[in-house]
């Protein structure tokens, strides 16, 4: 038991003496163990400052060439520690690949042929790996690319929390499930968020991604056809690219911010206002009045006070469900289970 993490003076002084009571020792040991297990599930902003002191300059250097040659994998990036916090946890169990024996969540309909950024990741974990063998997880690298990701195009840092372990399994069923499509009503998209244990707000923060990146036609194709709250013109526009007829332009690309689509900024929620959100689910965080409607006009207002709750929200996301201690793995490739 000693061997866990429990010092060898403390075992040698102190558990001799429990052993004298085992009415004493029982309890206190159940106390210590149960100790010891909080305390290897906390996550840690300075996990790595012995084990790999290079990371967060190898990570960074990596995702900047990354954006530099296409800034669209920055939000790609950011999607995939999305789709990966919102099934099991932040465990890296989005990035494993499909095998004879194995399914992973790659080819979920979320999933299916819409993730990208899988490339840089493996370009990341192999520099890491130089740098410091078999030391950071997958899991923990995703969530390091993903600040940085966001830093690059112009958003706000943060120190992620670390010490994240590999999933050695994967859910297909539960990425067709649990991760919120873009038809959703806004009460389910809100009880979708509140599983993950994330709060209404921290759902309209981290909304705020879609300020980057791009979205098929299949994905908005309903929202500028049918629905009713939507700038005719804004829609006008987008329909010039993206047919009604399903199988006819499906992969049709739209920026998801009309204004500044490669920079990190508040100008989604300005978008919104003005009933320009690409998608059903962005339009439906406002409608003039009510408390999450209070929230969009408080980020259009206010970018520092966007940033600041973006930035919890990215926290507490990745706080979900993380593997620690013993559990899980460190995968040598980020692909597949060692």
């Amino acid at each position: 038991a000693c061997g866990l993490a429990i010092t060898s003076a403390f075992c040698a002084v102190v558990l001799p003496a429990m052993a004298s009571s085992s009415k004493v020792f029982a309890p206190l040991a159940l106390f210590l163990l149960l100790l010891l297990g909080s305390t290897a599930a906390e996550l840690s902003t300075n996990f790595y400052s012995s084990s790999c002191p290079r990371l967060f300059s190898t990570v960074k250097s990596v995702v900047r060439s990354a954006i530099s040659k296409e800034k669209r994998l920055g939000a790609s990036i950011l999607r995939l520690f999305f789709h990966d916090c919102f099934v099991l946890g932040c465990d890296a169990s989005v990035l494993l690949d499909d095998t004879p024996t194995f399914q992973g969540e790659k080819t979920a309909k979320p999933n299916n042929n819409s993730l990208r950024g899988f490339q840089v990741i493996d370009q990341i974990k192999n520099a890491v790996e130089k740098a410091c063998p078999g030391v950071v997880s997958c899991a923990d690298i995703l969530a390091v690319a993903s600040r940085d990701s966001v830093v690059t195009l112009g958003g706000p840092y943060w120190d992620v929390k670390l010490g994240r372990r590999d999933s050695r399994k994967a859910s297909f069923s539960k990425a067709n499930k649990d991760i919120p499509p873009p038809t959703l009503s806004l009460s389910k998209l809100i009880s979708k968020f509140s599983a993950k244990g994330l709060s209404t707000k921290d759902m309209v923060a981290l909304s705020g991604a879609h300020t980057i990146g791009q979205a098929r036609c299949t994905s908005f194709r309903g929202h500028i056809y049918n629905d009713t709250n939507i700038d005719a013109s804004f829609a006008k526009t987008r329909r010039s690219n993206c047919p009604r007829t399903t199988g006819s332009g499906d992969n049709n690309l739209a920026p998801l911010d009309l204004r500044t689509p490669t920079h990190f900024d508040n100008s989604y929620y300005n978008n919104l206002i003005n009933f320009q959100g690409l998608l059903h689910t962005d339009q439906q965080l406002y409608n003039i009045s009510g408390f999450i409607s209070s929230v969009v006009k408080a980020y259009s207002g206010s970018t520092h006070t966007f940033f600041s709750d973006f930035v919890s929200g990215m926290i507490n996301m990745g706080d979900t469900r993380p593997l620690t201690g013993s559990e899980g793995e460190i995968r040598r490739s980020c692909r597949k289970i060692n």
